[in-house]
C-alpha cells in the first residue's frame, strides 16, 4: 500500500504553472487521503478561484501520483485559498517587509542577478530580435532568464517569444508568463491589440510595476528590451536600476552608429555601464555563391565600441530565418541553433558570464 509520505514526495515534483515552485512548498496541498483499495484523493488549493491553469494542475498531480506502486486511481479536488492563506503566500514569496515597502527584488548590493538593458539609437535595427534570441541563448545554457518588454508603445517581445495569454495577479502580485523557458512581462499582454497613448508619468508607473509588482523568483539574468532612443523609459530605468548594464545594438552603417552612440553616452552619463556592442545585420551570405555581401556597410559596430571604450561582442549576419522566427514565436537559437546567426548569438550570450556569488554577510570557514 502506498503511503502518504510517498504521495507527498511525488507531489513535491509538481510545479505550480504560474509561480514555478513545488505545490508542496507553496502549501497548496490541503489534504491527502488513501483508501484501502489504493485510491488516492488529493485536495489542492488554487491561489485564486477559477485559476486558468487548473486543468494543467489537475493533469500534473494525476501524472505524478498515478505511477506510484499500489495506486489504483487518483482523484483531484480543487479548492481555493482563503484571503489569509493568499496573504501568507505573498509574504513568503516576496520576503519579510515586502508588504510595507515596494522593492525591486532582483536588484541590490547582494543580488547575483545580472540586469542587461538592451538599447539602440533608432528603431528598425533588430534590437528586439537580438534581445529575445540572447535571452533564449542564455536559457539554453542553463540560466534562469526573464525579459521585461519596456517598449510600451511598440511592444514586440510577446510575439517574438511566442508568449500568449494574460498574466494572473493576486494580492497585488503579478505572475509573469513563460515561453521556451524564459519568463516575460509586457504591456502587450494587457492591451487586447489596442494602441497605448500614455505620457511620461504613466510610462514610469508601468515600468515600476513590471519591476516591483511581478513575482520573478530567482533569476540569473534580466534582459530589458528598451524603446529606441533616450526618452522617458530610459530615464526611469536609470533611476530605478542604478548600476545596471547596457548592451547597445546597431547596424553597420554610419548613420545608425552615430545615433546609437547617443544612447551609449546617455547610459554613461547616468551611471550605467556599457557592457558591449552587438552589430546586427552585419553581412549577408549569398546562398548561391557563398559570397559575403555587406549590404549596410561595415565597421559601425567596431567604431561604436571604440568610441564608448567597450567591446564588440559579436556581428550577427542577415538571415531570413531570424525574421521568420520572430514572426512565428520561435527564436532562431531554438529552431536552428547551428545557423550562423544562432552561433553568433550563442557566442554573445556565452560572453556575458553570470555575476559571482557575493560573500557579503556570509560566514567563512577557516582551516586551521
Amino acid at each position: 500500500m502506498v503511503t502518504r509520505e510517498e504521495v507527498y514526495s511525488a507531489l513535491g515534483q509538481v510545479m505550480d504553472p504560474e509561480i514555478h515552485r513545488p505545490i508542496t512548498e507553496l502549501e497548496m496541498v490541503s489534504s491527502v487521503e488513501i483508501d484501502g483499495s489504493g485510491l488516492v484523493k488529493v485536495e489542492v488549493l488554487l491561489t485564486i478561484p477559477g485559476c486558468p491553469m487548473k486543468d494543467r494542475l489537475n493533469r500534473d498531480v494525476t501524472a505524478a501520483v498515478a505511477p506510484l506502486p499500489g495506486v489504483t486511481g487518483v482523484e483531484v479536488a480543487l479548492g481555493s485559498m482563503t484571503e489569509e492563506q493568499r496573504a501568507a503566500l505573498v509574504g513568503k514569496l516576496r520576503g519579510p517587509g515586502a508588504t510595507q515597502q515596494r522593492k525591486i527584488t532582483f536588484w541590490g548590493d547582494d543580488s547575483t542577478t545580472r540586469v542587461l538593458a538592451v538599447a539602440s539609437g533608432k528603431g528598425g535595427g533588430g534590437k528586439s530580435s537580438v534581445t529575445v534570441n540572447v535571452a533564449e541563448a542564455l536559457a539554453a545554457q542553463g540560466h534562469r532568464v526573464a525579459v521585461v518588454d519596456c517598449d510600451i508603445y511598440g511592444f514586440a517581445v510577446p510575439r517574438m517569444l511566442g508568449a500568449t495569454g494574460r498574466p494572473v495577479g493576486f494580492n497585488g502580485m503579478i505572475m509573469p508568463l513563460e515561453a521556451h523557458g524564459v519568463k516575460v512581462i509586457s504591456i502587450g499582454f494587457f492591451t487586447d491589440g489596442r494602441p497605448v497613448a500614455w505620457r511620461g508619468p504613466m510610462l514610469h508607473r508601468a515600468i515600476q510595476q513590471f519591476l516591483s509588482d511581478v513575482y520573478w523568483g530567482d533569476l540569473d539574468y534580466v534582459l530589458l528590451d528598451l524603446p529606441p532612443g533616450t526618452g522617458d523609459v530610459s530615464i526611469s530605468l536609470a533611476q530605478m536600476l542604478p548600476g545596471s548594464e547596457m548592451l547597445l545594438v546597431t547596424t553597420p552603417q554610419e548613420a545608425a552608429e552615430r545615433v546609437a552612440i547617443l544612447a551609449g553616452r546617455f547610459a554613461q552619463e547616468n551611471g550605467l555601464k556599457v557592457t558591449g556592442v552587438i552589430e546586427n545585420m552585419s553581412y549577408f551570405v549569398c546562398p548561391s555563391c557563398d559570397e559575403r555581401h555587406e549590404i549596410f556597410g561595415s565597421g559601425g559596430g567596431e567604431e561604436l565600441a571604440r568610441d564608448l571604450d567597450t567591446k564588440l561582442l559579436g556581428r550577427v549576419p542577415l538571415d531570413v530565418r531570424l525574421r521568420e522566427g520572430g514572426d512565428s514565436g520561435k527564436p532562431l537559437v531554438i529552431s536552428d541553433p547551428d545557423a550562423p546567426a544562432s552561433e553568433e548569438l550563442l557566442a554573445i550570450a556565452a560572453a556575458l558570464p553570470p555575476l559571482a556569488q557575493t560573500l557579503v554577510g556570509k560566514r567563512l570557514t577557516l582551516l586551521t
